[in-house]
């Protein structure tokens, strides 16, 4: 097995085997940590125009202040190195006890990865069933069809129309399983962006998609595909590999990922495309047609993921780099922890309500909008009831004035 590539990208550490990417910018744990308000913060003799105005006029200020800050990270303020002889070797001792806290959170990490390899031992099988409907293989039962349509949510109002119901035919009742499954739910997930019309092509012959865990900390993702006009691979993975040390609070760090070589048919390459163009030669006046391989942006290149610097002493980390290598850990965690599991959520969209946090009942709320044309509505309604009485104050005034003349 491949050697982890180390570099001096910040590790990617997750709070459980999952990885779950959005723990990565957590704050520290408090439970009353809060970011300081508007309210918290005297602005008294704080001209921030003019503190925008010298900084924008001074980026070396800017630069300077950020690197001194910058250095300031992680030095010490110098109380614990002034405390006396006796305390400090009490702190000592209450690193040693945190020593002991971090050994059992890494065989906690270790005892939850295998516990959900047992449990995946279990599901397997309920993908294979999945695998088979999908692809036309097998029919769910009744008890299973049952099973999902109460789970359904069914709208009284809504009735077919007849075109849809004139669609349904002797040919419809021939197709088998359930064509363009995973493309469908590819669209329907993160992945989507990274999915072109061109992939659609091909990414419409997928006929399942599912991973395993590796002997050492780590999962391997495989995407199964029928005969197609593309490339010769059945199944092209990719996988992820975990650092062997474990982190601060004994989870698994992210390292790299490695992904097969796709056999492009010829021609058939969608991460690159062919552009033609004309040349003239100077002398002989004479035209021909060149053609160029240019890099075009595809799905498939999630199976050439980009690699951390090999070299130890790389400081400076590449910043589109670096995007490069987390946007990678997160659309592997998604496919692993979102897609696989419930791909018939993302194949009817009802995964996205979950995703969003759109889990609400619609009658509860209404448009701010609405609420909001109604508050200006009255407001005008009160202002016009006002100018009417004060105009008609007004002619009273003048009536009256014109009889005491």
């Amino acid at each position: 097995m491949a050697e982890p590539i180390r570099s001096k990208i910040p590790a990617k550490a997750a709070p459980t085997p999952q990885n779950t990417p959005a723990s990565l910018n957590q704050a520290p744990i408090s439970s009353r940590a809060q970011a300081p308000g508007i309210a918290s913060i005297s602005e008294e003799d704080l001209d921030r125009a003019a503190a925008a105005s010298i900084f924008a006029q001074n980026p070396r200020l800017v630069s300077m202040m950020q690197n001194k800050l910058q250095g300031l990270v992680g030095k010490s303020s110098g109380y614990v190195e002034s405390l006396p002889e006796p305390v400090k070797k009490r702190v000592a001792g209450l690193k040693g006890v945190q020593k002991e806290h971090s050994k059992l959170e890494a065989e906690f990490q270790e005892a939850v990865l295998e516990l959900e390899k047992k449990f995946f031992a279990k599901f397997t099988p309920l993908y294979e069933k999945r695998a088979r409907i999908v692809n036309g293989q097998a029919e769910p039962t009744a008890d299973e069809i049952a099973a999902g349509e109460a789970d359904e949510d069914e709208d009284e109002d809504a009735e077919p129309s007849e075109p849809a119901a004139a669609a349904s035919s002797s040919a419809d009742a021939d197709m088998k399983g359930i064509p363009e499954f995973w493309l469908s739910a590819m669209k329907n997930s993160s992945l989507a962006e990274t999915i072109t019309e061109r992939d659609e092509e091909v990414l419409k012959d997928i006929t399942d998609i599912r991973m395993e865990y590796l002997d050492r900390p780590g999962f391997r993702l495989i995407f199964e595909f029928a005969d197609n006009d593309f490339f010769t691979n059945k199944t092209i993975t990719k996988t992820y590999f975990y650092q062997e040390e474990n982190g601060y609070a004994g989870d698994f760090i992210y390292d790299h990922a490695e992904g097969d070589k796709i056999s492009w048919k010829a021609g058939k390459d969608l991460t690159f495309k062919i552009e033609s163009k004309k040349q003239r030669n100077k002398n002989t006046k004479q035209t021909r047609i060149v053609k160029k391989s240019i890099p075009t942006p595809s799905f498939f290149d999630f199976f050439n993921p980009a690699q951390p610097p090999a070299d130890d002493d790389e400081e400076d980390v590449d910043e589109e780099l670096e995007a490069k290598l987390e946007l990678d850990y997160q659309l592997g965690e998604d496919i692993k922890e979102k897609l696989i599991p419930r791909a018939i959520d993302w194949f009817t969209g009802e995964a996205l309500q979950f995703e969003e946090g759109l889990d609400f009942d619609e009658d509860e709320f209404e448009d701010e909008d609405d609420e909001d044309d109604e508050d200006e509505s009255r407001d005008e309604d009160d202002e016009d009831e006002d100018d009417d009485e004060e105009e008609l104050s007004k002619s009273k005034q003048e009536t009256a004035e014109c009889k005491q003349s």
